[in-house]
């Protein structure tokens, strides 16, 4: 199938401007494995009539950042010894710098239709696109382990059963993988007809059952904890656990229209990372509970009234709907990393999800959760801020479209690394690590919002030196050119 790209408005000051952006040619190599196989054009744009309204995407989104540990959280930060007032303030604040990232970068994939590893190609280089895939893979099986982890250890809770721990996360690990045999098709029908309602109707629920309950005093309240001390304990989970980074291998399913992006991610943050930990803290603070395992049985009881079979449900739809977008995300990387059946990487990467699922049940899953959401803030979005600073240049400065919009490039037409976004996406993400406070022994550098430091430094840090990089290809095309004219023409005429 040729895809296209309809026109997109592009708004300014004094009128709009439609620009047509030059669509991946639709070359043999680039066609899927199997013609049944709905991943669906893994280095073509997704064509217009594949791709879904703000309805659908929004539930999809609500299941991405929406679960159950956004709900345990807020029992730790009780424990922590933080306020609802700080809690409350610091969830908002995340969010508005979640969407201020999220907005553009759910729009590179909706006005490009090209995914995560698509994009990164012309940008990184040969070695460099396929160091960026690698690290999204590392982080979203870690988060597909801990997930089955999660699910097997709140089901085991509920239902008391015998069985071991790692054996029971390691069959959820498998059994999750099901509907990315699917493709998107299989994820998005999930999260809109099951997984999305479920946690709508559960939080909705829980939230109005708690807010009568509890005291205004507890918006008053006196702590010795500062707002900067909050604002970076918090703001490292939230953004963590809600950014995804390859938002475009979602995003290019949407059509390509800022509010179609923009209000379903509003409403998705709004339920799942400021409902969600709020409703913990103010449970937490009723109850005096602040320990995990005793927060989860409590949940069962205060939201399910100890009805085990409906918290499964709830819990089911939560996990199952995260790792259903968290395994569609690594196939998409690994597409950049070697080409292969679609289903063929379910398969692999369910058996890595697995395996980290077993090895988490031995680890911890409470300090696992808390060093992935560190790591994950900053490993995987850093580099579509790159790509969104590339954008910014040339359309800008620049005044043309950004290459990597156009054809997606083979792999061996592109040198190893293009060293404008290596030392970038390397800086940034140096930056990010250390203040994160993940590393063992940087504690003390745990400072300030730990995503936005590590984003700012790869996107300012960018600009100068990609403008230095394209002035050098442009002088290196005019030599070339320059030398081509200069070559004699040795046809002597008839």
């Amino acid at each position: 199938m040729t895809s296209t790209i309809s026109k997109s408005p592009r708004t300014r000051k004094g009128g709009t401007e439609s620009t047509k952006l030059a669509p991946p040619q639709n070359r043999n190599d680039h066609k899927p494995l199997d013609p049944h196989d709905e991943h669906e054009h893994p280095f073509l744009a997704i064509p217009q009539s594949e791709r879904r309204g703000p309805f659908t995407m929004g539930l999809l989104w609500i299941t991405m950042v929406t679960a159950f540990p956004a709900v345990l959280v807020g029992f730790e930060w009780c424990k922590q010894g933080f306020t609802l007032a700080q809690v409350l303030g610091c969830t908002v604040v995340s969010c508005l710098i979640l969407l201020a990232y999220a907005i553009p970068a759910s729009q590179l994939g909706a006005v490009s239709g090209l995914s995560y590893a698509a994009l990164s190609r012309s940008i990184f280089g040969r070695w460099g696109s396929k160091i960026v895939a690698f690290n999204l893979v590392a982080i979203f099986i870690a988060w597909y382990g801990l997930a089955a982890l999660f699910l097997a250890d709140g089901l085991e809770g509920l239902f008391h059963w015998k069985a071991p721990l790692m054996i029971l996360s390691v069959a959820f690990a498998f059994l999750m993988a099901m509907n990315n045999f699917f493709g998107f098709k299989g994820v998005a029908n999930f999260a809109r007809f099951f997984a999305a309602p479920v946690l709508i109707v559960w939080v909705t629920y829980t939230f109005l059952k708690t807010v009568p309950s509890c005291p205004a005093s507890v918006l008053t309240e006196v702590t010795h904890k500062s707002f900067a001390c909050a604002l970076t304990t918090i703001s490292t989970f939230i953004i963590g656990f809600a950014v995804w980074g390859n938002e475009a291998d979602y995003w290019r399913f949407s059509k390509p229209k800022v509010g179609n992006c923009a209000v379903p991610l509003l409403v998705a943050l709004a339920i799942g990372q400021v409902i969600f930990p709020c409703t913990g803290f103010m449970v937490a603070k009723l109850t005096g509970i602040t320990e995990y395992g005793a927060a989860t049985s409590l949940m069962n009881d205060y939201s399910f009234g100890g009805l085990a079979i409906v918290g499964a449900v709830v819990l089911a739809a939560s996990y199952f709907a995260a790792n259903d977008s968290n395994l569609f995300g690594s196939v998409s990387a690994c597409e950049n990393l070697k080409r292969w059946n679609h289903k063929g990487w379910v398969a692999v990467l369910a058996i890595l999800g697995a395996s980290m699922a077993a090895w988490l049940s031995v680890s911890g899953a409470a300090k696992s959760l808390e060093s992935i959401a560190s790591l994950n803030c900053v490993i995987v979005p850093t580099p579509t801020l790159v790509v969104l600073a590339e954008w910014f240049l040339m359309r800008k400065v620049f005044s043309r479209n950004p290459d990597c919009f156009g054809r997606v490039p083979e792999l061996g037409e592109l040198p190893k690394f293009k060293w404008a976004a290596t030392i970038a996406l390397f800086s940034g993400i140096t930056v990010g690590v250390l203040t994160s406070g993940a590393i063992p022994g940087t504690e003390a550098m745990h400072v300030g919002i730990c995503a936005l430091q590590a984003w700012a430094t790869a996107f300012l840090l960018y600009i100068p030196l990609r403008i230095v990089e394209f002035k050098r290809e442009k002088q290196s095309r005019a030599s070339a050119l320059e030398t081509l004219i200069a070559i004699p023409c040795t046809v002597e005429p008839k």
